[in-house]
């Protein structure tokens, strides 16, 4: 049950990966929360603390090598959204799947041997084979097929539910209410569902405790990065319990932003909706379904560089960008425990060691 447990954590926190973490290159610190603790990234470095179930801390830092740095094209605008993206992305994976399987070790050793020995005899043979004794001792981890598994089912359900049903919706809605036939009100109206969808969704899996947690070491990451940002220092516990668990730079303005830049950019392409009264089977739904996949780089390339250049540019348009994402955070973000803010702390530790033996001073891109 804990392996089951551990893995429909690991597929509901995937749905929110984009919210859960920062995917600026030009941020000087970044995180994302994992189960039961915090990744915390730094230039240069990344590094990770998971609290285990003996209340011990389980650490993890690697080098982590801008793409832009290495090839310069990366960087060119509309291009270096999608691959800092990408990276942010990958990470945020890596880090899950370390945490996952901090957790999987962790389970109580009755529960293993359990899940391994099925009858007397059997338990008599594994007791009389060290090979496989050596072999029950192992950890166990999320194997390759799970993940994959894992990841196609997050892909799909992503498509679905707010790619899918929003459009369905909107198609249903303009049989009985004519107003939809006009392409900016029925972009509009879809919009709206979808955001929704999301709200719902951020929402009704937060009234999980598991779930409630992760938001929580969500918050811890969030005054983590402000403490740091206060005195350029690792910061103390009781210091970092002093800001806020709401951040500008946290991945839900980004993510509501290109909630937002979508509507304008799916109402942009001029579709006659005269046909669509007669449901999914009209091409025209299709036609917009396709657009609305296909768009998503391109819808994500946008939004980064509007933030970018209204963090550099206009204070004033940054603050607007990131408004709803900071209402969002009511729900993403939770009051964390001393014991979670020293996982982000310690995490942040780690990366800050690693990145001074890499790159000597810090740098912003």
């Amino acid at each position: 049950m804990s392996y089951l447990r551990t893995v429909l954590r690991s597929f509901f926190v995937l749905q929110l990966l984009p919210a859960l973490e920062s995917a600026s290159e030009e941020t000087l610190i970044g995180g994302q929360a994992v189960l039961e603790g915090v990744m915390m990234r730094s230039p240069h470095a990344w590094g990770i603390a998971v609290r285990k179930s003996t209340g011990d801390m389980a650490t993890h830092c690697e080098p982590l090598d801008r793409p832009s740095e290495k090839r310069k094209w990366l960087a060119w605008p509309f291009i270096r959204g999608l691959v800092t993206l990408g990276q942010a992305m990958s990470l945020g994976f890596r880090a899950l799947k370390f945490s996952a399987n901090v957790l999987l070790a962790g389970l109580p050793q009755e529960e293993k041997k359990k899940d391994k020995v099925s009858s007397p005899s059997q338990a008599t043979a594994i007791a009389e084979t060290p090979q496989t004794q050596k072999q029950e001792e192992k950890a166990p981890e999320l194997s390759g097929w799970v993940i994959a598994i894992n990841m196609i089912i997050s892909v799909g359900f992503f498509i679905f539910m707010y790619k899918f049903v929003p459009l369905l919706a909107a198609t249903e809605l303009n049989k009985t209410w004519s107003a939809l036939s006009n392409n900016v009100v029925f972009n509009l109206v879809d919009g709206v569902i979808r955001l929704v969808l999301f709200l719902l969704f951020i929402w009704g899996i937060s009234l999980f405790a598991d779930i409630r947690r992760v938001y929580e070491y969500h918050g811890a990451e969030h005054k983590t990065v402000f403490a740091y940002e206060a005195q350029r220092d690792i910061p103390s516990i009781k210091f970092t319990q002093q800001f806020s668990t709401y951040h500008p730079r946290c991945g839900t303005s980004f993510l509501m932003t290109i909630m937002l830049i979508s509507i304008l950019v799916y109402a942009a392409f001029p579709i006659t909706a005269s046909g669509i009264r007669t449901g999914i089977f009209n091409h025209l739904f299709w036609y917009r379904f396709g657009l609305r996949v296909l768009l998503l780089p391109v819808i994500a390339s946008v939004s980064y560089e509007m933030i970018r250049f209204s963090a550099k540019h206009g204070r004033s348009l940054f603050a607007i960008l990131t408004k709803p994402g900071l209402w969002m955070q009511r729900i993403t973000t939770k009051q964390p425990k001393d014991d979670q803010v020293e996982c982000a702390i310690k995490a942040l530790d780690e990366a800050m060691t690693l990145e001074k033996t890499r790159g000597g001073e810090l740098v912003i891109a």
